[in-house]
């Protein structure tokens, strides 16, 4: 029995003659940031769209809570409280902030012969969720194409943790954003680590991983070559095994030992 709210164990992935995934095992705790890096390729992606549903794993399992569970498309992800918030944000723009968080999951009003649009508890609590994670977006009316690109991802976030997630899975979140926007998702992802979501961060940004994170893994063409709880390592480590595919400690202590 595994005590991880999630636990990946052995999953591998092909498409076609590609391996994406070889046999990876991943692991996060509820109220844990963790943050995937690798360069392109490595599998950082195809590995956290299994866990949302999007792809199966050819091999391997998944563990909720220590049962075993299968996730065949995002809904049922979803219906277990994980959520990814996708690199483009998934939003649809003619539609206003509050459309955009309750889109496909509106709250409806039950009259005598019909039922109706929930509005004005929908605008309520789009305005509480953004509140409670510390972010700015303009009134809930607002249409999401009049926003800048920092907000569209505080809706994208706030549309991920509005329907009681315990996992949020985030694709490059900070890329393309401004300084300001930047710290914003940062603090972000410091309330829902603070509300006890779990967190995994995919990013090319050595440093949004060492600002937000808890522990870092590295995969480099489909494996896991390390990981480092983020306090005991920095950047030039991290970028070392991103680079070489390696982990240095192990390397130095499977070295070849010195004769007396």
């Amino acid at each position: 029995m595994s005590d991880h709210l999630v636990e990946m164990r052995l999953i591998s992935k092909s498409f076609g003659a590609v391996v994406a995934l070889r046999q990876v095992s991943f692991a996060l705790d509820a109220g844990e940031v963790v943050g995937l890096v690798g360069d392109n390729a490595a599998g950082k992606s195809t590995l956290m769209k299994i866990l949302s549903g999007a792809y199966t794993p050819d091999s391997g399992e998944i563990l909720l809570d220590g049962h075993p569970c299968h996730f065949d498309s995002p809904m049922a992800a979803r219906a277990a409280g994980i959520e990814m918030v996708y690199q483009d944000f998934a939003l649809v723009p003619e539609l206003s902030v509050t459309q955009n968080i309750f889109l496909g999951r509106e709250l409806l009003h039950r009259g005598l012969r019909s039922r109706f649009l929930d509005k004005r508890t929908m605008s309520e609590r789009a305005t509480h969720l953004i509140e409670r994670l510390g972010l700015r977006v303009p009134p809930g009316d607002t249409p999401v194409r009049a926003i800048s690109g920092g907000q569209q991802q505080a809706v994208a976030i706030a549309r991920a943790t509005a329907f009681d997630a315990r996992l949020v899975i985030m694709d490059e979140p900070t890329a393309n954003l401004s300084a300001a926007a930047i710290g914003k998702v940062r603090e972000a992802i410091g309330n829902l680590k603070s509300h006890g979501v779990a967190v995994v961060i995919i990013s090319h940004r050595i440093e949004d991983i060492l600002e937000t994170a808890d522990r870092a893994v590295v995969l480099k063409r489909g494996q896991v070559v390390g990981e480092r709880r983020v306090a005991d390592t920095g950047s030039d480590e991290i970028l070392h095994m991103i680079v070489a595919g390696q982990d240095p400690r192990r390397a130095a202590n499977n070295g070849p030992s010195k004769s007396a």
